[in-house]
């Protein structure tokens, strides 16, 4: 978060183009996946804009905390969801993980020649937020593993035979996993760089 821009500028290419994908399955026919789809944009933009160098962009403190207290509604409104999809329930890890980033960036000290004290985070929310997404990039990369491995069915020819028709770009399911793998991917290395 904030760091380098070696480092910095690869991962808000990566959140804006998973956010402006996820932008796009929004026009899904499907209704719960357009309503994910809404708060993984939100997610992947949010998530490029926290990841600009420091260099190019110093928000203030009260930018930090609109962030946090944003991403606090946002895992509220995922936990509410969550009683009917529990897919929802890692909207809200990762909704509460941008709370804690933003909030430990509001607390960092605004002058440069105190960077690395009090800026960290605790160590046991890092630490447990490490492994969980660690966790869940190691659980999506391998829920991508079969789709690939069905060679010959590329999802249309399911939609074909089902009698539903083709399916759209946007509505593919290993694209739209490939995107969650990705954000979980940028947010681990946002929470290393923590």
């Amino acid at each position: 978060m904030h760091g380098a821009a070696s480092s910095g500028w690869p991962l808000v290419a990566l959140c804006a183009a998973t956010g402006a994908y996820c932008l796009l399955r929004m026009r899904s026919s499907v209704e719960e996946q357009r309503r994910a789809a809404g708060g993984e944009a939100l997610m992947g933009f949010a998530m490029a804009a926290m990841a600009v160098p420091a260099a190019v962009l110093a928000p203030p403190r009260w930018a930090w905390l609109v962030c946090a207290a944003a991403f606090g509604a946002a895992a509220l409104r995922a936990l509410w969801a969550a009683r009917t999809c529990s897919g929802h329930l890692h909207h809200s890890v990762g909704a509460l993980a941008m709370v804690y980033m933003a909030a430990v960036m509001a607390a960092a000290p605004a002058a440069p020649a105190h960077a690395g004290h009090g800026g960290s985070g605790e160590p046991l929310v890092t630490g447990a937020l490490l492994l969980y997404f660690a966790g869940y990039v190691l659980w999506s990369g391998a829920r991508l593993v079969p789709m690939a491995a069905r060679a010959g069915d590329t999802g249309g020819a399911r939609a074909a035979a089902s009698g539903t028709g083709t399916v759209g770009w946007g509505d593919r399911p290993e694209v739209a996993r490939a995107c969650r793998l990705s954000m979980g991917i940028a947010m681990l290395a946002m929470l290393l760089a923590l």
